[in-house]
Parts: C-alpha cells; structure tokens; sequence
C-alpha cells in the first residue's frame, strides 16, 4: 500500500532558551492539507515548540523535516521562507506602511537580493491576497490604524502571499472578540480549502480547537501528552489533570464541545460560568 510521507515531522525535538529547554522529546507528523492545533495550559510550551517548527529557534536536541528535508541543514532561510511561513502571536506594527505596503513584503522571499521593485506578477498576488483577506478597501490605510481584527488578517495577508505550504499560527485569535475569532477561523478554513494549505495553530480556547481542527496535540510541562481526534486527546480525565478542570462532552450544533463544570484544585472545586472556558 502506497504512503505519503508527511509534510512536516518533528523527532525527539527538545529546546527553548539558552541551555534551558522548555519543551522535551516532542514527536509528532503533520500531513499534507491538514489542520493541527496545539493546546494545552499557560507555560506549557506551546509558543516554544512552535518556534523549534519553524526555524526561528535551534533545537537543543531532536529534528525537524520539511517535505523530508531536515530544515536546519538543506534549507537557506529564502528556500523555507518560501515553503514555510509563521504568524506570531505578536507583531511590530510598521510606522507609516500601509497594508498594501506590509503585504507585498511578504513576496521578498521569492525575489532576488539585487530586485528592489516588485514585477506586476507579484503585486496581482499582493492585490489577490487582500481580496482573500477582506481588505480590499483598506489596503491604502495606515497598517497601525486598523483594528485588532483588521491587523491580524493584514499579517495573514503577509504570510499567505509568501505562498507557503505550511502556515504556523502562534494563538492567531487573542485579543479579538468572539465575532472576529470566527471570522478569522472560518478564512482559515476556507482558504485551507482553496489553497490546499497544511495549518498548525496554538490555539487557547479549547472548543474552537475541537470545532476546527481534526487532530490535537496536547502539551502538558513541556511534554507531549496525547496527540490524536478531540474526543480521544481531551477526555474528561486528562482535561482535569492537565487544565484542572472538570468537563463533559456534549452535542451541539456544530458538533461535540467541551462544557466546563468547575474548576479543580487542591481537593476543592469551584463552579464556573458554563459559557466560560479558559486554558
């Protein structure tokens, strides 16, 4: 029978900071077209093994393969950058860019060092990735005076016009309400679809994990505590270990969601707002 090889894969990856790792022995493989999220509780590692994917930090320890190339060693930054592109958590917000401006940046991968103008070829490409983004009409605005929402879809806009194959979202949805976290989930979703994009998201709310991703690393002290189906990683008694939280599974509309009971701690439980749920 005839296999795939997955389009990115970690191997007993450990690192973090100086000497001091963060994360230990994190295996996992990611295939083509799929969407992962990572989740688990503050200081877990999440941000961290993120950064080890991605190149922007170096490995104390294990591996990182990239459509079976090891991304340390058979990749120039301009060859990943290409293939590879990571949205932090936080970015610097250019003085005086606009967004047409912060977008085409994203096309300095695929030019020539001695290249300072764009071809018409790579501005369609800008223009269609604002179209994508819905900024279409704000793409003369000043970058810092758009909204929460807008600003992060004008770093999606700069990612996705990098074409990469694999997108890196490091907790995409903090800072916006929940009308701009659907928002941004459902392009997402759509331009995964369109595009045949492969996504790993760091994502803080469980249930929009649940609801849009298929498969769900769990980390837990900076080591990997079950990767696998929602239900199968996210079981009550793993939620309460990890989270400190009591849960159940039940049904809705857009499928099984996780519904907090209480907060667990030192022997003692403390009832939550049901429409309340922190990670």
């Amino acid at each position: 029978m005839k296999t795939t090889m997955p389009i990115l894969q970690a191997e007993n990856l450990t690192g973090g900071y100086g000497l001091r790792p963060v994360v230990r022995q994190i295996s996992l493989q990611v295939e083509r077209g799929e969407w992962l999220s990572i989740v688990g509780p503050n200081g877990s590692g999440k941000s961290t093994l993120l950064r080890l994917l991605s190149r922007v930090l170096l490995p104390l320890q294990g591996q990182v393969w990239l459509e079976g190339r090891d991304i340390h060693r058979q990749f120039t930054p301009q060859q990943l950058a290409q293939r590879l592109a990571l949205l932090p958590q936080q970015q610097r917000i250019p003085q005086g860019l606009s967004v047409r401006q912060l977008v085409s940046l994203g096309r300095a991968p695929h030019q020539p060092w001695w290249r300072w103008q764009l071809p018409r070829a790579d501005w369609q490409r800008v223009e269609q990735a604002l179209e994508q983004t819905g900024l279409g009409s704000l793409a003369a605005r000043p970058v810092e005076t758009l909204s929460g929402g807008e600003r992060q879809r004008a770093f999606l806009a700069l990612a996705l016009v990098q074409e990469p194959q694999v997108l890196l979202l490091d907790e995409p949805t903090t800072f916006l309400d929940l009308h701009y976290q659907l928002e941004l989930l459902e392009l997402l979703q759509r331009l995964k679809q369109e595009r045949g994009l492969t996504l790993i998201t760091v994502l803080h709310d469980l249930n929009l994990a649940i609801r849009y991703s298929r498969r769900i690393a769990l980390l837990g002290c900076g080591c990997m505590q079950a990767i696998g189906s929602p239900r199968e990683v996210l079981t009550p008694g793993r939620v309460r270990q990890v989270f400190g939280l009591k849960v159940e599974w039940i049904s809705t509309p857009v499928g099984g969601q996780l519904c907090p009971l209480a907060a667990v701690g030192r022997g003692e439980e403390k009832t939550l707002n049901v429409l309340e749920l922190s990670s």
